[in-house]
């Protein structure tokens, strides 16, 4: 409530149970509401446009996406908020102890009594507040592992695809294109992005993402190799990358990933969840694929030291055939001993053959005394009166011949009649088993492991159901019996035989 320019004090002591207006007072009692909005106009038209530098405590962001935080010093605190447009606009993650730069305005929050600043945009306070922020993010990721050496892989060593996230229009890509086509030409995906300023860590951290999401055999190539870079610059302008969502975008694709962010000196949080960090994306293109001409040069080396040991193998074995040979005794060493052997047997066989001759020459000798003529004539003569004293006529050989003769015939048409072959002309069949003999039952025939059957023109194998599987040589056939023959004629019998 306003005072009257004639309000005494003494009025003000002088009050009673009741209100009472004093004389010569115009303005009517405020309420809370009414006092509160003229704060706020009155701060809001004084305090409408403002940067103050402080710490940040307190920070929480709401399910509605606005941040509530806290701006403080050595003396005083004052409470800030953040309406969610423009917080998706800040290029950090703010987080207490980070000491910022806020621009906005201040006001009145009549439920509670005090006054806030309304930021519309956030800066943090100078690069030694950024490199603390840096260091704090770098911890807590590095107390998560996201940094631990065993998780790096190595590169391939000639990678047929190579991806890279970078901007379309900088230094980067060329250099990175022309480095690849003096060494070994290879097959460059690029996604494009931004690599400073609002949303370019989101951009990195997708196509990241959408790199290590492609599958093989795909419509577009799947990169055996990333490259993740852009030129140089301030600490501000490679903040992108010390961003926590590219962090974690490199450290869980399932590409091997080249870091090649800055020059040398410049150092950023990619850099060690890369599997590799190269110092300018020229060198990354060379760690990215080897030269083309050293490789060629080095197959060619190879494969000159192989015909080599080829060759050197080859003269090794001559060589040590050659001295083996010069140890081997010459042929006619081999055959001589043999040779005197063979002589020795020879001269033996002659002394054998011609001792043999002598001692077969005695023996004939002695045996042709018993020879002589006149007493193989008297052996005869005596013969030739036991053959005239025993009557024998040619009359009785000739009857006894024809006596023979007669029953050979007889015999013959009986075994001509008792062939079982006979009927075979008349459509039978004999059937035989393994042994030869004729089968005359089927029990007989079952148990044969084979039977051939005797036709008028040939022999056919067969195997009888249920028999057990043939070996596998078949024993040949029992030869068909062959026409017996007539008996051959007696020899004369000696006459002391027949009637001695």
């Amino acid at each position: 409530m306003f005072m009257p320019a004639s309000f005494d004090s003494d009025d003000l002591n002088s009050g009673g149970l009741v209100a009472k207006s004093a004389p010569g007072d115009n303005a009517e009692p405020l309420s809370i509401t009414e006092i509160s909005a003229l704060l706020k106009r009155t701060v809001e038209d004084r305090f409408g446009f403002v940067r103050v530098r402080g710490e940040l405590s307190g920070v929480k962001r709401a399910a509605s996406g606005h941040l509530y935080l806290a701006l403080k010093d050595e003396g005083a605190r004052l409470d800030g908020v953040m309406w969610k447009g423009n917080v998706a606009r800040l290029n950090f993650r703010p987080e207490d102890g980070l000491e910022v730069i806020a621009t906005g305005k201040l006001t009145t929050y009549p439920g509670r009594s005090n006054y806030q600043i309304v930021i519309e945009r956030m800066e943090i306070a100078g690069e030694g507040a950024l490199l603390a922020l840096l260091e704090r993010t770098k911890a807590r990721l590095e107390a998560e592992g996201l940094f631990d050496p065993r998780r790096k892989r190595r590169l391939p060593y000639l990678p047929r695809v190579i991806g890279v996230v970078t901007s379309p229009t900088g230094a980067v890509i060329r250099d990175i294109l022309h480095r690849l086509a003096d060494r070994f030409p290879s097959h460059v995906i690029l996604w494009p992005v931004l690599v400073q300023g609002q949303g370019a860590a989101e951009q990195i951290a997708a196509a990241v993402r959408g790199f290590s999401a492609l599958a093989p055999g795909g419509d577009i190539p799947r990169p055996d190799l990333l490259i993740v870079g852009r030129g140089g610059g301030s600490i501000e302008d490679l903040w992108s990358f010390n961003e926590e969502i590219v962090v974690r975008a490199i450290a869980e694709c399932s590409i091997p990933v080249i870091s090649a962010v800055g020059h040398e000196t410049d150092t950023t949080l990619a850099d060690f969840a890369a599997d590799c960090r190269a110092p300018t994306p020229t060198a990354a293109a060379e760690m990215a694929v080897p030269v083309r001409e050293e490789l060629n040069a080095a197959l060619a080396e190879l494969a000159l030291r192989q015909r080599r040991a080829v060759v050197r193998l080859a003269a090794l074995g001559r060589e040590r055939l050659e001295v083996r040979a010069q140890r081997l005794p010459s042929p006619d060493t081999l055959i001589a001993q043999k040779a005197q052997g063979l002589d020795d047997a020879a001269d033996r066989l002659r002394r054998g053959l011609s001792g043999r001759a002598q001692v077969a020459q005695g023996q004939l000798q002695r045996v042709a005394g018993r020879l002589s003529l006149p007493l193989l004539s008297a052996r005869l003569e005596r013969a030739r009166m036991r053959l005239e004293a025993a009557r024998l006529t040619p009359g009785l050989i000739t009857q006894r011949i024809t006596q023979g003769r007669r029953h050979l015939d007889a015999t013959t048409r009986i075994m001509a009649s008792l062939n079982p072959d006979a009927v075979l002309a008349r459509g039978y069949v004999r059937v035989t088993g393994a042994d030869g003999r004729t089968l005359v039952s089927q029990s007989a025939a079952a148990g044969q492991n084979h039977l051939t059957l005797h036709f008028r023109d040939g022999l056919l194998q067969v195997v009888p159901d249920g028999a057990p599987e043939p070996s596998p040589a078949m024993p040949p056939a029992a030869a068909k019996p062959a026409r017996p023959k007539s008996p051959p004629t007696k020899p004369a019998v000696q006459q002391d035989d027949l009637f001695g």
